[in-house]
């Protein structure tokens, strides 16, 4: 016996595809790397800063780096806004943070316009940032990327120093003892976020360890 819908098969002469699913892409989907872009953008002007800076081009090193600020925020608005998080994403915006605040830092205590010891601070705490990600890969396994609230404090201190740097190195208007007490509060967030990291992971790791070996 036919039923109706057999009978619309039979009269058309094609399948039916009622019920049937279809898939389509939509602009934000198309945009799902967009927030990957803008980072990688910014891990690229890293260098091209350090070299303005080592060439006295603060004008334009400031200006790169303002444009490198813009898609710091830019990334993580759209990340957000098109649920566009993933480990690659954020592994991207870690290594261009501390990319572009290694060489800044570097290039400008080569210039004289910040004291090495700061700088020394500053990229000692990512080389055992990084040394302790990679020890806890290999040891541990895989993780999240999750920056904490006084990484954060440390980054927009640190973001802030050092356009005060430049704009003064550009109008000479900051006293050298405003310098100076600048440069010690981003050693001590510097020095506080480093050890957070290292006796939170530190902890992280004990806790995972235990956990793996009592299975």
């Amino acid at each position: 016996m036919r039923t109706p819908v057999d009978e619309d098969r039979v009269s058309t002469g094609f399948p039916d595809h009622r019920g049937c699913r279809t898939t389509a892409s939509t602009p934000m989907q198309g945009l799902q790397y967009l927030p990957n872009i803008l980072t990688g953008m910014r891990l690229v002007m890293a260098i091209p800063i350090a070299l303005l800076i080592l060439r006295n081009d603060y004008a334009w090193a400031l200006g790169l780096g303002i444009v490198a600020g813009v898609t710091d925020a830019l990334d993580g608005f759209f990340a957000r806004r098109l649920d566009a998080h993933s480990a690659l994403g954020a592994g991207m915006d870690a290594a261009a943070d501390k990319l572009l605040m290694v060489c800044v830092f570097l290039s400008l205590a080569s210039v004289g316009l910040l004291p090495w010891w700061l700088a020394a601070i500053v990229v000692g705490r990512d080389v055992i940032i990084v040394l302790g990600a990679g020890a806890y890969r290999l040891l541990i396994g895989p993780f999240d990327f999750a920056p904490t609230v006084l990484s954060k404090v440390n980054m927009g201190v640190q973001v802030l120093y050092l356009v005060a740097v430049l704009a003064d190195a550009l109008v000479s208007v900051s006293p050298p003892a405003l310098d100076s007490a600048l440069a010690v509060l981003v050693a001590l967030v510097a020095v506080a976020s480093g050890v957070h990291y290292v006796l939170s992971w530190s902890r992280r790791a004990v806790n995972a360890r235990g956990t793996v070996e009592g299975k």
